[in-house]
């Protein structure tokens, strides 16, 4: 398919992400990171992409727009067979698609990846991850096992850990969060005063206290939207990056969906997915 690309050469030294935003004010920043990082810019015919590359003058910069090239998007895979397929998602990029964003998703790079292979295969979404966190993300390659697996989650489910960085130092060693979760018109959810919400379990143990900062592990029992953030949010704890849920320091949003365990409804085996924690955890 043919891209929509647009060239500008460049008067002067400067970073890409600042040239960036001088010449496409039309855009957000956010977006603009969003094409440096999925390889959609090149300088001088070859992809760059990191914001603070520094261009020289008389460089060429080149942007491409509409249909997005994935092709070639490095796919962290954590396991493989016949029927599903787990990856470890990265921070920022989108499960499925929403009003905002059609192209760049974990659902349409892992897509093409298994269309390469066989492309009678089509792929289905098991469960998701917000767009923010990264981690263990699960699919699979035909309706009749999205259902095996989806109908029948909260049954099969045995953990689903995710390591998280806090603000504050969180007193208790361990602790258990109970609420009724409800989502009001602007998309934030909250716990209800009444229990006419949707039920939603946190356990987690400190792993590490250090400059006003906690490291938790965190086990879900529900997987409800926004669980873990509000629940950390309502303890004084907001995630570290988590702007929605009330953090005051800029950062990625330090949620990673480590370790996903469940039995397989194809064969009641154990089947256990993990994802290493980025470094900037422990950090």
């Amino acid at each position: 398919m043919r891209l929509n690309i647009e060239k500008y050469v460049v008067n002067e030294e400067i970073l890409l992400g600042d040239f960036l935003k001088q010449i496409k004010k039309d855009i957000s920043n956010k977006k603009i990171k969003q094409y440096i990082k999925y390889n959609n810019v090149l300088v001088n015919g070859k992809v760059i992409n990191k914001a603070n590359y520094m261009l020289k003058n008389n460089d060429i910069v080149s942007i491409s727009y509409g249909i997005k090239k994935i092709d070639d998007f490095d796919i962290d895979i954590i396991y493989e067979d016949k029927d599903i397929i787990v990856i470890n998602k990265p921070c920022g990029l989108l499960s499925i698609s929403n009003n905002k964003e059609k192209d760049i998703t974990a659902f349409r790079m892992v897509r093409s990846y298994i269309k390469k292979n066989n492309p009678k295969i089509y792929l289905f979404v098991i469960h998701r991850l917000d767009q923010e966190t990264s981690g263990v993300l699960m699919f699979a390659k035909s309706e009749k096992i999205k259902h095996l697996f989806q109908d029948n989650w909260n049954d099969i489910v045995k953990k689903r850990k995710y390591m998280a960085v806090v603000e504050g130092n969180v007193s208790n060693d361990n602790g258990k969060i109970e609420s009724y979760l409800k989502e009001n018109k602007m998309g934030m959810v909250y716990s209800s005063k009444n229990d006419d919400g949707k039920y939603a379990i946190s356990e987690y143990k400190v792993v590490k206290r250090k400059n006003n900062k906690t490291l938790l592990d965190v086990n879900i029992l529900t997987g409800r939207r926004n669980q873990i953030r509000v629940h950390m949010s309502e303890m004084g704890n907001p995630i570290i990056g988590d702007k929605k849920y009330g953090s005051s320091i800029k950062s990625r949003l330090m949620l990673h969906a480590y370790e996903l365990e469940l039995i397989d409804p194809r064969n009641n085996k154990i089947l256990s997915f993990k994802a290493d924690v980025p470094e900037e955890f422990y950090k």
